[in-house]
């Protein structure tokens, strides 16, 4: 398994481009099952998690290449509408195929969705809204089977403000009969790039950008092309690292109007930027202000910064409070951090930060997405070396993220763990984790979060015995790295997460 090595206390200075979005590019790639015309899309981000989702398309038919980050999709040949387990347990946005599989072609059959491990996600929204717009689903052995002659607008008001659930719905509604109205519907900008698409390809869609989306529905929707928008999310992980670490960088295919709630707080801290149409200049040369801030819907600070921003906090003067309001479960990287001296405590949805003066480099594991980000970060404060383990979750949604750093001064370079060529061709086969190693000699296992290259399948090696991944935040024992001693935050072998959400 790759781990990530760094030596903090470098400054940073000169140019990052930032890429696609990924939460854009993922239900756009989705998209392209609602036509049988031909799809283009520019400014994809190359990551693990849109590799899976070009996988899962071509099984169901859809021809996909892809150069660079330019992606060609045709849906004329769509003969599969399944989504199976084996792709829909490494990410939970597989979900997304549900509206487009059953708005054209009246029946999709989709596993029950993974991700991160970062709380409960239910897709209940999705089923409820498809429900109202006349299917009929089941849900048996694992899978969400959705059958509709022709889906039928109607009003939907969702629970809760859920961006697949809008983008589901949304996709869903351009080919229903009649007019479909979605109420309390998700207002991030990548749900609104979504829009633009849908609406690119024939689709009738009013109301973008706001939280009422009206959608008449029409007989079909024709071919495309479409440049995804910067990932804000990498844009904002790359100012906490200059704002922590010190330095003066320039970020490049940005658009500092989607990033407001977190530029503001950067400012708060302390940190000199000066935004352009497409760039954004981020000069530290200080020990950042402590800033207090919550966690919420777009436009408010999103919670997919909530982590990075708690190291900048971490090494700020001051305390502050953090308050995280749309996951439970999401201050898992908080352990870690405190492994290299922050001083953080949890208070069910609140962390209470104490800043201190310096961070010191040890071995530290990643949870989740962004909290691999965060350890990255601290790795870049802290004095000494930072090993961080698990970083397969860090390239699910970051493009090359040690390459960028690594350009601008920091000292990053990825190491391989003990893993092995177990089959070769396509990177597409599947993906073993070994789960135990007894002179020399490995046991495999099938394992939720596939780590794939392009030589092939690997196995993700574990050092010693590791408990099998499973649902709901199950993990088994995870011994040190010798395999021997007591390890990183050890916990009794069989012991479960907090978590009550998939686990990839």
């Amino acid at each position: 398994m790759d781990k990530l090595v760094i030596q903090g206390g470098r400054r940073l200075s000169g140019e990052i481009t930032v890429s696609g979005a990924k939460n854009a590019a993922l239900p756009i790639l989705c998209a392209s099952l609602l036509t049988a015309d031909t799809v283009a899309l520019s400014n994809v981000p190359n990551l693990q998690d849109v590799r899976t989702t070009l996988k899962l398309l071509r099984q169901m038919g859809v021809r996909a290449t892809n150069s660079g980050h330019e992606v060609t999709l045709d849906g004329t040949h769509v003969d599969n509408p399944v989504a199976p387990y084996e792709l829909v347990k490494t990410m939970r946005a597989s979900i997304l195929v549900l509206g487009p599989l059953l708005a054209r072609f009246g029946h999709a059959k989709v596993s029950l969705p993974g991700g991160c491990a970062i709380g409960a996600r239910p897709v209940d929204q999705h089923i409820k809204g498809l429900q109202a717009m006349g299917a009929e689903i089941s849900i048996e052995h694992g899978f969400i089977e959705a059958r509709a002659k022709r889906l039928k607008g109607n009003r939907i008001v969702t629970d809760m403000i859920t961006v697949t659930g809008t983008e589901n719905l949304l996709m869903a509604a351009t080919l229903a009969d009649g007019e479909t109205i979605l109420e309390n519907a998700a207002r991030e900008p990548e749900v609104t790039d979504l829009a633009h698409l849908l609406v690119a390809m024939g689709a009738k869609v009013e109301g973008i950008g706001s939280d009422r989306l009206v959608v008449q529905g029409v007989e079909r929707l024709h071919g495309a092309s479409h440049r995804v928008i910067p990932d804000r999310i990498e844009a904002g992980t790359f100012l906490c690292a200059v704002a922590a670490a010190g330095g003066d960088v320039t970020l490049r295919n940005v658009r500092p109007g989607l990033l407001d709630a977190v530029l503001d707080k950067l400012r708060e801290a302390g940190v000199e930027l000066l935004c352009g149409d497409d760039t954004i200049r981020v000069k530290m040369s200080r020990r950042p202000d402590a800033v207090s801030f919550k966690t919420s819907e777009y436009p408010a600070f999103p919670t997919d910064m909530q982590a990075q921003f708690m190291v900048l906090n971490s090494i700020a003067a001051g305390e502050s409070r953090v308050v995280e309001t749309i996951f439970e479960n999401r201050f898992m990287h908080v352990q870690e951090l405190n492994r290299l001296g922050a001083n953080i405590t949890i208070d069910g949805h609140t962390a209470f930060v104490t800043g201190v003066e310096r961070l010191s480099g040890a071995k530290v594991m990643a949870t989740d997405l962004r909290a691999s980000a965060s350890l990255v970060i601290a790795g870049l404060v802290a004095s000494g070396e930072t090993l961080i383990d698990r970083i397969y979750h860090l390239d699910r949604g970051y493009d090359q993220m040690e390459a960028k750093l690594s350009a601008v001064g920091a000292e990053v370079r990825r190491i391989g763990g003990q893993h092995e060529t177990v089959a070769a061709g396509d990177a597409g086969g599947e993906v073993l984790e070994v789960l135990e190693v007894t002179n020399g000699v490995a046991t495999t296992g099938a394992v939720g979060e596939p780590h794939e290259d392009a030589y092939g399948v690997r196995a993700n090696g574990v050092n010693g015995t590791h408990g099998a991944h499973g649902l709901n935040g199950v993990n088994g024992a995870h011994p040190g790295h010798a395999g021997t001693g007591a390890g990183i935050q050890a916990p009794p072998p069989g012991a479960q997460d907090k978590s009550t959400g998939f686990v990839q």
